[in-house]
């Protein structure tokens, strides 16, 4: 039964994250509560045959510089905190090992929407898949996912790094995906419950985010 449990909760996860996933919480095992949204676990990819290459190899300090998604090279590239990190250039790679925390997306480059349920897993770094909110950088598995979260960024902000530093920063990423697929954060909500929050709001004008407008980020505290 706890087999057939983790499926369906694997099968259903696209569902969860276009919402959310996950009732009471469940005790992490081997996190680390003391570490920042810049520390492991890491979502990493294969890509152009290197391993372990973080956002799908686009290039981190694009998105504050050029303010895009860019994809780097293996040609231009380095490792930091064992992983590898693509740029589009040597100049590229010399700002990031200047000052790599002002890069690195946050939560290991998770979904940031997953995070906010506790879920380590889809990720993002492509068009319409990222965000930079009060000079951090934050991806997300979709642009669902991002709507999602920017109907309330500023709570689900303070949800998300209240999970990183509870359960998932220093945990396997693998198990606490399918802790939370199965054992739901109180706050959850299906992705059709979003989606018709999100709806209504859009209609009403009231989104903190409409479609086609810049965001507005709030002054630093």
């Amino acid at each position: 039964m706890k087999r057939r449990a983790l499926l369906l909760g694997a099968s259903s996860f696209a569902l969860l994250l276009g919402g959310g996933c996950a009732s009471s919480p469940v005790q992490p095992t081997g996190a680390n509560r003391n570490t920042s949204a810049n520390d492991g676990p890491f979502r990493t990819e294969t890509v152009d045959g290197v391993n372990g290459v973080m956002l799908e190899g686009h290039d981190a300090t694009a998105y504050f510089t050029r303010g895009d998604a860019v994809r780097g090279s293996s040609q231009h590239s380095l490792m930091h905190k064992g992983v590898t990190w693509f740029f589009v250039s040597a100049d590229a790679r010399a700002l990031f090992e200047r000052d790599p925390v002002r890069y690195m997306p946050q939560f290991g480059g998770f979904c940031s929407n997953g995070i906010n349920y506790a879920i380590p897993w889809g990720g993002g770094g492509g068009p319409n898949t990222w965000r930079i909110y009060r000079g951090k950088l934050y991806v997300f598995g979709g642009q669902r996912a991002r709507d999602d979260f920017e109907v309330d960024t500023e709570n689900n902000l303070q949800l998300a790094h209240h999970y990183w530093n509870t359960e998932v920063a220093g945990s396997s990423a693998v198990i606490k995906r399918y802790q939370r697929l199965v054992v739901r954060v109180p706050h959850y909500k299906s992705g059709a419950e979003l989606k018709a929050d999100w709806e209504r709001r859009r209609a009403a004008g009231t989104l903190p985010v409409m479609p086609g407008r810049p965001q507005v980020v709030p002054a630093m505290p």
